[in-house]
């Protein structure tokens, strides 16, 4: 067995375990509610991505990883205000309260994360991505300064790409399969059928199609990723457009995610259909389908992402139906990655 799939097995049992923790104690809730329940479901979502996040991490240290993640999601709430308001060029070094609140997370942030890593360097080695950094961080070249930076910048990495995107992926998920009870019925189906009661693992998720369609067009209608941004190298033109040397381009996911000339008439519909010949017979362009970013800097973690998605989904399906709660109020929002505003509230009954 290679190293990578070492790695694959070790990881898929991480999102199987965490999955079994979410689900029964959604079941928990259930019989306390008397049989239904109406959940927000987005801190749940947020406690099973953190969880594998943290285990996968920082392996026995990840109780000190959730607590590095809390204030992670508190860095990107202030980091959103500051990335998406419009200001003076430079306003980003000026003491304002935002600016001063990011700056001591950020601060703390890095404490955190170097008390970790010194109690790893103390205790040896564990298989966990943390691990990884540190090996890859002694390899190089680097300063002691810039090795720090290193681990700090990829553990913040890790948490933006691996923790807040696939929380926010699967509560949308849940929200369109809420709505549309016929989707949900038919990849309930078919995952009673392929896992027969067992937990799912890669093997079983491959076979499903149509829970595969499901997500991506998920994906495709609420991406988690909202820009994409570039900085231009050199002078450009595209068509009649000029960029001068150091302008940062942006292109919005969303836009090209449902513009109607690409996807047809019904683009802004969820249609898992679309997707029954894949991402190349979905559209028109396919290559403008761009939920985990794209070219060389594309997500490293979409493989695993797409894994935790597709296990916990085919799980809660397997054991609820869920609908929408009246309590419910579709607000979308931008912070860094797009999120409900106002979260997502299901009534949810165990099968």
């Amino acid at each position: 067995m290679t190293i990578c799939m070492i790695y694959r097995e070790w990881l898929v049992g991480l999102v199987q375990e965490s999955t079994v923790t979410m689900v029964n104690s959604w079941k928990s809730i259930i019989e306390a509610g008397g049989g239904i329940a109406d959940i927000k479901i987005d801190q749940h979502m947020r406690s099973f991505s953190g969880d594998v996040i943290s285990r996968a991490c920082f392996g026995s240290n990840y109780s000190k990883g959730e607590e590095i993640f809390k204030r992670l999601r508190a860095l990107q709430e202030a980091a959103s205000k500051r990335v998406l308001a419009t200001g003076i060029p430079g306003a980003r070094h000026l003491p304002t309260k935002s600016n001063r609140e990011a700056w001591a997370l950020e601060k703390e942030i890095k404490t955190l994360i170097l008390q970790v890593v010194k109690e790893r360097t103390e205790a040896g080695y564990e298989k966990d991505l943390l691990q990884m950094v540190l090996e890859g961080a002694k390899s190089s070249d680097l300063s002691r300064d810039d090795i720090d930076r290193f681990i700090v910048d990829n553990c913040k990495n890790i948490y933006l790409a691996g923790y807040e995107t696939t929380a926010v992926s699967a509560t949308w998920c849940l929200m369109l399969l809420a709505a549309n009870p016929d989707w949900q019925e038919r990849i309930r189906a078919e995952a009673v059928e392929i896992c027969r009661g067992q937990i799912p693992d890669a093997d079983m998720i491959r076979k499903m199609k149509q829970l595969t369609m499901a997500i991506n067009e998920s994906l495709r209608l609420y991406p988690p990723v909202s820009v994409v941004s570039r900085e231009a190298l050199k002078d450009m033109k595209f068509g009649d457009i000029k960029i001068p040397q150091g302008v940062n381009v942006w292109t919005l996911v969303t836009t090209l995610h449902t513009d109607p000339e690409i996807w047809g008439p019904d683009s802004y519909k969820f249609n898992p259909d679309r997707f029954a010949n894949g991402i190349t017979g979905a559209c028109k362009l396919p290559h403008l389908y761009v939920p985990f970013g794209v070219g060389p800097r594309v997500c490293l973690g979409q493989n695993l992402a797409l894994v935790e998605l597709k296990i916990l989904i085919s799980m809660i399906l397997a054991n609820f139906s869920f609908s929408i709660s009246p309590r419910y109020k579709h607000s979308p929002a931008l912070h860094l990655v797009i999120e409900p505003g106002n979260g997502v509230d299901l009534l949810v009954k165990k099968l």
